[in-house]
């Protein structure tokens, strides 16, 4: 019997208790956070105090107290090339459950509309609870550098799970490709369809713009999965600071093609995100082939991405432009026919001509899952992540993760006594 959900609707939104209610300082180092009770600020107060201290204790990546909190740090679990630092502290408090958290460094906004940007991410981040959404719990600007720390999942980024698959030389398992498929479309559907309360109900308009394997997490014990870092989200809210036209935020390897032209773009495009994502975990390949890049005459562009992209814009941007349904086609000739019209549809050039609604894109995600792995829930899903990661850890010798703390800690200390007995 499948564990949560029904096949056609999404997780319906939780209540979120009054003292799991994220906090959000968005003006200076002294600031004090807003829209809290008296009793809310006197519980939250110990722990923005410990953020103070942990702003300074990041790049040292070291432990320390502040009153009745203790943060521990544990490991680096990411760092881009953007100067984006995720790290991994474990949380005490004297009166309550210790617990993980993930602190992330941002760059520091150069200009007053990029901090503006910012804070208007951080507020549609705050609005998000739903399940297959990462929950961000704080914002401090501390010593004119931001942090949020938000929530931990015990478990790999898809990206990793894809590196993994390409060491086997097969590509992940349907079934599982086709659950986290449909987990993300149901955050997806969350996020797309909120509404801002105060305002009579009037649509958000969330677009999350960087639907991609490293903001997938799948929990190791769980198999719950994640959808983070709304950190790129867009919304249509009458009044939100919008990104300037030619400022492309996120992978460019998983962005639209009316996004990366900077086109009036809707919930669409991340249809078609997901659809590149779902591509890949089912066949190990990208729609936009890296290798073809020898054969591609790079054009000037007005377009600047936020971060720079593991292939260059403009060389991404003619994949884009000159792909067809052929080309589509040619990568997922080997699947179910079910499978092929999910991707055919959700890869259209032409927004009008993809799912009108990720629902829409779910249904037949779920329906196709039933087809083929009944049953299949996050037991299965936790199950084949065991799999995937024991697979990696026996080729070490081949290639190392892409993130910190997928292989057990014992297997270094088992290595280097190897090592040095010279075997068995």
């Amino acid at each position: 019997m499948r564990n949560e959900k029904s096949h056609k609707g999404g997780k319906p939104p939780q209540e979120v208790p009054e003292d799991e209610k994220p906090t959000v300082d968005m003006n200076d180092e002294e600031g004090e956070s807003e829209g809290l009770t008296p009793a809310q600020g006197r519980a939250f107060s110990a722990v923005m105090k410990g953020l103070e201290k942990l702003g300074r204790m990041i790049s040292a990546r070291d432990s320390f107290t502040s009153g009745p909190v203790s943060f521990r740090f544990v490991r680096v679990l990411e760092e881009r090339k953007s100067g984006l630092q995720s790290l991994l502290f474990e949380r005490y408090l004297q009166h309550g459950l210790a617990g993980y958290v993930v602190v992330k460094r941002l760059r520091n906004p150069a200009s007053f509309e990029r901090r503006q940007r910012m804070r208007e991410e951080v507020h549609l981040a705050f609005r998000l609870h739903h399940p297959a959404i990462a929950q961000v719990h704080h914002f401090k600007v501390i010593e004119r550098m931001p942090h949020v720390v938000m929530e931990y999942v015990d478990g790999p980024m898809l990206e990793s799970l894809l590196s993994t698959a390409a060491m086997r030389g097969k590509p992940l398992p349907v079934s599982f490709a086709l659950y986290v498929a449909a987990e993300v479309a149901e955050g997806l559907h969350y996020a797309h369809t909120l509404t801002e309360k105060e305002e009579g109900g009037q649509p958000l308009g969330i677009i999350h713009r960087d639907v991609s394997p490293r903001n997938v997490r799948v929990g190791r014990k769980t198999g719950a999965v994640k959808l983070t870092d709304f950190g790129a989200a867009f919304s249509k809210r009458i009044g939100r600071e919008e990104t300037p036209g030619r400022l492309v935020k996120g992978d460019v390897l998983y962005s639209s093609p009316e996004y990366l032209h900077c086109e009036p773009m809707d919930a669409r495009s991340d249809i078609f995100s997901l659809g590149l994502v779902l591509l890949e975990a089912l066949t190990s390949k990208h729609l936009f082939d890296v290798g073809d890049l020898l054969e591609v005459e790079p054009r000037p562009v007005d377009v600047v991405p936020d971060e720079e992209p593991a292939v260059a814009l403009a060389q991404m941007m003619v994949l884009v432009d000159r792909y067809s349904r052929e080309d589509v086609e040619r990568v997922v000739a080997d699947l179910p026919e079910g499978l092929k019209a999910i991707l055919h549809r959700a890869l259209r050039r032409v927004p009008a001509e993809r799912y009108a609604t990720v629902a829409e894109m779910l249904q037949d995600l779920r329906a196709q899952l039933l087809v083929l792995a009944p049953g299949y829930g996050r037991k299965e899903a936790a199950e084949d992540v065991e799999r995937l990661i024991s697979d990696a850890s026996a080729m070490r010798d081949v290639a190392e993760p892409t993130e910190a703390g997928i292989y057990p800690d014992y297997l270094d200390e088992h290595e280097m006594m190897t090592g040095e007995d010279g075997g068995a």
